[in-house]
């Protein structure tokens, strides 16, 4: 699966998922979101949630 071919509704249900992720886990590992997460997504979706983690980290760490 490539992240361009996705649908809109599959990337927010994907942002959703990890951002509750994040909150659950604030010291985890992108290895561990993919291990939690990854069986929701398609097979190949891993880097797609890794991508989505170091974004949604980011925006916190900036406040924006």
């Amino acid at each position: 699966m490539r992240y361009r071919a996705d649908s809109p509704e599959e990337l927010a249900r994907a942002r959703a998922a990890v951002a509750a992720w994040r909150d659950q886990h604030p010291e985890g590992t992108a290895g561990q979101l993919v291990a939690a997460l990854g069986d929701q997504f398609e097979p190949d979706y891993g880097p797609v949630l890794r991508g989505m983690l170091v974004a949604i980290d980011r925006r916190r760490a900036t406040g924006k």
